[in-house]
């Protein structure tokens, strides 16, 4: 049959035309047609852990060199591939049973391998000259594996640290997630290192939160995303993020017994994350420890667990790893899905007004002053001397702006009744009274303006203490 395309230039001039008519319809409806495929962040988190078990792929600038945190001005063409095949990673992974993948788009030294605009210390400028994200979610799809990502906000090589973060740097990361979101199709998690944690400390408010979050919520509104900080906030909550994330390999661990949010935790099969050349001939973890200390009790506390496993330096995974993936998969199968999770409160994402604002109090003990109420750090605290009979706690937003979340934590159980209250117009006014036993109390409130925030103790025996009183203007 012909297929003749001889067209009048007339004729191909219109076509032009009404392709650009149409295409522009039809990315004006693209927002709305994304809202309407939004599922609920509680199907969203229980499919997450229904996956079970997923590959860690730690590719990147370090691995080329001896450290995980590498030289921040080594040279593109350092990063030198020779055999690169992403299709051997979706195999291994497919051998072990996994569901998924999470390759390190762009790791702590800023080096992006991906076909980036946003800056030149990219992978198109190394001697590979290939797109590894593209590669990757074309192996990882076409094996049936969902597809994630790590990206660092933490960028050694753009100076892009605590304490000199620009306008520009925020664009930075802006653009870098747009096109990691625009370019290699539906990504099903976003795990994010670098915000808040000990080994970066780039805080929330320098970088804002709640801007990238919802960006990527623009762009893919069923991505989950998740911050590697569970080291700093308490265990029953969501914060900065949808799924609890915890580092095993950084001393975070998660509660087996009573953990009821979604969660993930992440092992390097190795002793680091980045592959070392003694990696072939040393030891790996054996399939033995993989699943019977870490794959099954995690999965049985709502958690799903992802291994890493290092390419080498020819972009291929070594024999020692391939043969400990095809192992678990011979000595593990998952079972089905997960049980229901309760739905948890939405995440809190927004910037924290109360956060080092001054703070007052009736009497306390002497170590643990009201400073220690909203310092952020959940580990110290404000504590009531025993001898005031309704203490109360407060504090000074220092002037009068909007706020319609406010987040109690306490360091124990048995703290339950209490009374909120904001100044407004010369006066306090009432909130709300609550009778509440968990360690994170969440107040979703219709939006007050106000310029001190209270928490009231009543006269029940009971000595109060406050972690964190945090009080947000959330975007709704």
């Amino acid at each position: 049959m012909s297929t003749s395309t001889n067209r009048s230039p007339a004729a191909l001039l219109f076509i032009t035309r009404s392709t650009t008519f149409a295409l522009s319809w039809f990315l004006l409806l693209l927002p709305s047609l994304s809202l309407a495929a939004q599922k609920p962040l509680a199907q969203l988190q229980q499919e997450f852990i229904d996956l079970r078990f997923g590959l860690f792929i730690h590719f990147n600038m370090p691995t080329f060199s001896t450290d995980d945190w590498p030289d921040p001005q080594m040279p593109a063409a350092a990063f030198n591939p020779t055999r690169l095949d992403c299709r051997q990673w979706a195999e291994a992974a497919k051998s072990a049973h996994m569901a998924y993948g999470c390759l390190t788009a762009k790791h702590h030294s800023g080096f992006c391998i991906w076909d980036t605009q946003s800056t030149d210390y990219n992978v198109m400028n190394s001697p590979l000259k290939r797109d590894v994200v593209k590669e990757y979610v074309e192996a990882f799809r076409a094996a049936g594996l969902k597809v994630m990502m790590y990206y660092s906000v933490l960028d050694t090589h753009h100076d892009l640290r605590r304490g000199h973060v620009t306008t520009r740097h925020i664009a930075l990361v802006k653009q870098q997630i747009t096109e990691l979101f625009s370019n290699y199709g539906e990504i099903s998690a976003l795990f994010i290192d670098g915000w808040e944690s000990p080994w970066a400390r780039i805080s929330y408010d320098e970088i804002p939160f709640e801007d990238i979050y919802r960006l990527i919520k623009s762009l893919q509104p069923n991505c989950l995303v998740m911050d590697l900080n569970a080291s700093k906030y308490p265990a029953t909550a969501l914060f900065y993020g949808d799924i609890k994330s915890y580092e095993q390999n950084a001393g975070e661990s998660i509660d087996r017994q009573a953990n009821r949010l979604a969660s993930m935790a992440c092992l390097p099969v190795n002793k680091q994350w980045f592959w070392k050349e003694e990696y072939p001939s040393s030891p790996v973890k054996s399939a033995k420890t993989i699943i019977d200390a870490n794959l099954v009790p995690l999965n049985r506390a709502y958690c799903n667990f992802i291994l890493n496993v290092a390419p080498n330096r020819q972009g291929l995974i070594d024999s020692n790893a391939l043969a400990l993936l095809k192992e678990i998969g011979e000595g593990w199968k998952p079972e089905g899905k997960m049980p229901i999770l309760e739905e948890p409160e939405a995440p809190i994402i927004s910037p924290n007004i109360a956060k080092f604002k001054p703070a007052n109090s009736s009497w306390s003990w002497d170590t643990q002053i009201s400073d220690f109420g909203n310092d952020d750090d959940f580990k110290t605290y404000w504590e009531s001397n025993v001898h005031v009979k309704e203490p109360w706690y407060a504090v000074d937003l220092v002037t009068e702006q909007p706020f319609n979340l406010i987040v109690l934590s306490v360091p124990r159980k048995g703290i339950r009744e209490y009374r909120l209250q904001y100044f407004a117009e010369g006066t306090w006014k009432d909130l709300l009274a609550a009778a509440n036993d968990k360690l994170v109390k969440i107040h979703r409130l219709d939006r007050v303006w106000g310029s001190r925030v209270r928490v009231l103790f009543p006269d029940n025996g009971i000595q109060p203490a406050i972690s964190e009183l945090g009080v947000y203007n959330e975007r709704r």
